[in-house]
C-alpha cells in the first residue's frame, strides 16, 4: 500500500517549469488528429506518462480561473477521476485501441488550453484599454467618439471564446494596436491626430467583425471591395497589413490615403421600392464651427458610448429657437458618418410639411442603417421579402415593429459600435397629429428595451406636445440648451463672430465682444448679425452698419431676433409702393409652393402666371435677402428660410407687420 501511495505521489508532484505565456501557433503548426493511426501495444509506463500530462491538464486549467470556484465544477471531479484512473494504471496492461484514440484527444486538449492561454495574453490589453479610456478626459469629442468604436470592438472580441488558429495572427495585431493606443506619446497626439485615429476605429471596426463572423460560420464567402475571397487568412492578412500602416502613419504623424474596405458576406438583398424621405439627411453646412459648443458635445458622445446598459436610450435636446440644437444634431451626425459608424440623420423642416415626412421617418431610419450595416440589411431584407406591401405602408406602428424591432432582434450582438438615430427638428413635423404617433412611441416600452447599443437623439423646441410625453420618461434624458452657463454660450459666440468678420475695417475685438452681448446667447442672432455687418449696401462702412445694429432695441413687442429680422427687410425692401407689392409676391411664391424650389424653377413658374405684370426676375426681391433665405447666392439650391424662426416671423402679422405673408 505505501509503496503505492509512493508512486502516486511521484507521479502527480512532477509540475512544468514556469515559463512565460507560450507563442501562438505558426499558420503551418501541425495539430494532433483523433483519425491519425496509433502505435500498437503503448507501455504501461507510457500510458501513465500520457495520464499524468491529463491529470496536470484539468489542474492548471483550473488554476487559471480568475475567481476561486467556492463549488466542485466538472474540470475538478474530472481532474479526480485521472487522479483515481492514474492510480489503476500501476498495474494496468497495454491498452486497446479504442483509450489509444482518447489518448490522443488529451493531447489535442492539452493544445487547446495552450491556445486558450494565448488568447488570454492577446485580449489582456483590450481589457485594459477598456477601463483606461474611462480616465480620458481632455480629448477632442471626435476622438471620443472614434475610442468608443474601439472600446466596443474590443470588448465583442473580448466576449468571442470560439477562437482558432486562422485569426491568431489578426489577435496579436489586435493586441498591439490596443498597446500601442495606450503609449504616452499615442495619447499626446490624439486630437491632432484625430483623422487617422478615425480609420484605425473604422478599420478596428472591420477586423472586430469580421472575426465575429468567421467563428460563427466558418465556411463564408466574403467580398472585399469588388472581389470575392474564400480564404479567412486573405481577409485577416488584409486587416493585418491595414492596421500596421495606420499604426505607422500615426507614428509618423503623416496623413496617408490607407484604403478600408469593409468585408462583408456576400449577399443579394434588395430595398428597392421602400418609401425614402429624399433630403431629410445630413446637412454638414449646418455643423457646429470647430471649436465651439465641446462641453455640451462631450456629453452627448459620452452618453452615445457609456458602456452602461442601463443609460437611456434616448437624449431629448431642447431649447428656445436661435439655440444652436440643428448644429449640434448635424454635427454629431457628421462624426458618424466620419467613422462609418451605423447611424442615421433624418431631419424635419417647417417648409417641407407637404411631403409629410412623419409618414416616412421609420422607412428612411431603416433604409440608411441597411445601407450602414449588412447584418441590418440582411435582417431588414427578411422581414419585407415575403410582404411587399410593407414597403409602402404608413402605418408608422408597423414601420417600428417590422423595421427597426424586429431586425434588431435578429441581429442582436452583430453591430460594432453604437448604432446611433439622429432626428432634428421634431417640432417642424407639423401639427401635433403629425407627430403624436411617433412621440408615442418614443415613450413606448419597446423603446426603453432598445439594444444596449442602440441611441436615438431627438432636438426640438419644448413645444408642450413634446414635453409632455418627453419629459419625465425614465428612458429619456432630457438637457435644455437653455441652461447651458451663460460664459460657455458666450464664449462660443466669440468664436464664431471673431471668425465672420475677421479684417473688416472698424470692427475690431471691442466691436465683436459688443455683438456677442447682445446676442443673449442666441446663435441665430449672431449669425444675423454678422450678415447684417458685413458690406450689402451701397454707401455704408461695415462700421456704420454695425452702428446700426448696436442701436437696435427690442421694441413694439418684438424680441431682438424679430427686430433684426425688420432691420433687414427693411434695409432691402421699401415700405411701400411697387417694391413691397412685388416683395409679398415672390414670398408668398417662395413660401406656399408645395416644395422648395430653386431660383430658376421660381421664374419659369412665374412666366405662367395670369397678369404679366407678375412676369419679372425675382432676384429684383431676393438679392436683399441672402441673410435671411438661402438658395440666392449659388442660384441653385431652394430658396427657403435659413432658419425656422424666420418663418414663424413672417406668417404672424404682430411680429412682421407690414413684411407679413
Amino acid at each position: 500500500m505505501a509503496r503505492k501511495q509512493l508512486r502516486k505521489h511521484r507521479l502527480f508532484s512532477s509540475e512544468r517549469p514556469s515559463s512565460t505565456a507560450p507563442n501562438i501557433p505558426s499558420e503551418g503548426a501541425s495539430r494532433p488528429s483523433a483519425d491519425a493511426p496509433s502505435v500498437a501495444g503503448p507501455s504501461a509506463k507510457t500510458s501513465r506518462k500520457l495520464f499524468s500530462r491529463m491529470g496536470h491538464l484539468f489542474h492548471r486549467s483550473n488554476q487559471t480561473r480568475s475567481e476561486p470556484l467556492t463549488t466542485e465544477t466538472t474540470d475538478t471531479r474530472i481532474g479526480s477521476q485521472v487522479n483515481d484512473a492514474q492510480q489503476a494504471m500501476v498495474e494496468m496492461r497495454p491498452i486497446s485501441q479504442v483509450l489509444q484514440t482518447a489518448v490522443g484527444l488529451v493531447g489535442q486538449a492539452d493544445t487547446a488550453v495552450t491556445q486558450i492561454q494565448s488568447i488570454q495574453t492577446i485580449l489582456q490589453p483590450l481589457k485594459l484599454f477598456n477601463s483606461f479610456v474611462t480616465t480620458l478626459s481632455n480629448v477632442h469629442p471626435y476622438v471620443q467618439f472614434a475610442l468608443g468604436i474601439l472600446t466596443t470592438a474590443s470588448q465583442l472580441l473580448i466576449n468571442q471564446a470560439n477562437m482558432d488558429n486562422e485569426v491568431f495572427g489578426l489577435l496579436n495585431t489586435v493586441k498591439d494596436l490596443y498597446e500601442f493606443l495606450m503609449e504616452k506619446d499615442t495619447i499626446e497626439n490624439m486630437d491632432s491626430m484625430k483623422e487617422t485615429l478615425r480609420r484605425i476605429s473604422q478599420e478596428m471596426s472591420a477586423a472586430a467583425l469580421f472575426v465575429i463572423k468567421y467563428c460563427k460560420k466558418k465556411n463564408i464567402l466574403i467580398r472585399i471591395g469588388d472581389s470575392l475571397v474564400s480564404d479567412p487568412q486573405t481577409v485577416a492578412c488584409g486587416h493585418i497589413k491595414n492596421l500596421g500602416d495606420l499604426m505607422q502613419q500615426y507614428r509618423d504623424r503623416a496623413i496617408r490615403d490607407i484604403q478600408i474596405k469593409m468585408s462583408h458576406v456576400l449577399e443579394d438583398l434588395n430595398l428597392e421600392g421602400m418609401a425614402y424621405a429624399a433630403g431629410a439627411g445630413l446637412n454638414t453646412t449646418k455643423k457646429c464651427l470647430e471649436g465651439t459648443r465641446t462641453e455640451i458635445l462631450k456629453d452627448i458622445i459620452n452618453w452615445i458610448t457609456t458602456c452602461d446598459v442601463n443609460a437611456p436610450r434616448i437624449l431629448w435636446l431642447h431649447g428656445q429657437p436661435g439655440r444652436g440644437k440643428s448644429a449640434i444634431a448635424h454635427t454629431i451626425a457628421s462624426w458618424i458618418k466620419d467613422v462609418k459608424a451605423p447611424g442615421t440623420c433624418f431631419c424635419f423642416a417647417r417648409d417641407r410639411q407637404a411631403e409629410r415626412r412623419e409618414e416616412k421617418i421609420l422607412t428612411t431610419i431603416a433604409r440608411d442603417l441597411a445601407d450602414r450595416d449588412p447584418a441590418f440589411r440582411r435582417a431588414l431584407s427578411n422581414v419585407v421579402s415575403n410582404d411587399h406591401s410593407l414597403k409602402t405602408t404608413c402605418d408608422v406602428l408597423q414601420q417600428w415593429k417590422r423595421f427597426i424591432l424586429e431586425p434588431l432582434s435578429e441581429i442582436n450582438g452583430e453591430i460594432v459600435g453604437n448604432v446611433v438615430v439622429v432626428i432634428d427638428a421634431l417640432d417642424e413635423s407639423g401639427p401635433e397629429t403629425s407627430r403624436r404617433q411617433i412621440l408615442g412611441l418614443l415613450k413606448s416600452s419597446e423603446a426603453a428595451h432598445l439594444p444596449a447599443n442602440f441611441r436615438i437623439l431627438l432636438t426640438s423646441r419644448p413645444l408642450p406636445d413634446i414635453g409632455r410625453v418627453m419629459r419625465d420618461v425614465p428612458h429619456v434624458k432630457a438637457t435644455s440648451l437653455d441652461d447651458v452657463p451663460r460664459e460657455l454660450v458666450e464664449r462660443d459666440i466669440q468664436l464664431y463672430v471673431s471668425k465672420e468678420l475677421d479684417r473688416f475695417p472698424g470692427i475690431g475685438a471691442t466691436e465683436v465682444q459688443n455683438v456677442v452681448k447682445k446676442s443673449d446667447g442666441l446663435f441665430e442672432w449672431a449669425r444675423l448679425a454678422c450678415e447684417f455687418i458685413k458690406p450689402g449696401k451701397a454707401g455704408e462702412t461695415s462700421k456704420e452698419r454695425y452702428d446700426n445694429l448696436m442701436a437696435l432695441e427690442s421694441k413694439e413687442g418684438r424680441t431682438l431676433l424679430d427686430t433684426t429680422y425688420f432691420e433687414i427687410l427693411k434695409g432691402g425692401i421699401p415700405e411701400s409702393g411697387r417694391g413691397l407689392e412685388r416683395y409679398h409676391s415672390v414670398m408668398r411664391q417662395v413660401m406656399m409652393t408645395l416644395e422648395p424650389l430653386p431660383m430658376a424653377a421660381l421664374n419659369l413658374m412665374r412666366e405662367k402666371f395670369p397678369s404679366k405684370q407678375e412676369h419679372y426676375d425675382i432676384f429684383l426681391i431676393l438679392e436683399f435677402m441672402s441673410p435671411v433665405l438661402g438658395g440666392i447666392v449659388d442660384r441653385v439650391s431652394a430658396v427657403r428660410p435659413l432658419h425656422a424662426s424666420f418663418y414663424d416671423f413672417l406668417t404672424d402679422r404682430s411680429r412682421s407687420g407690414i413684411y407679413f405673408i
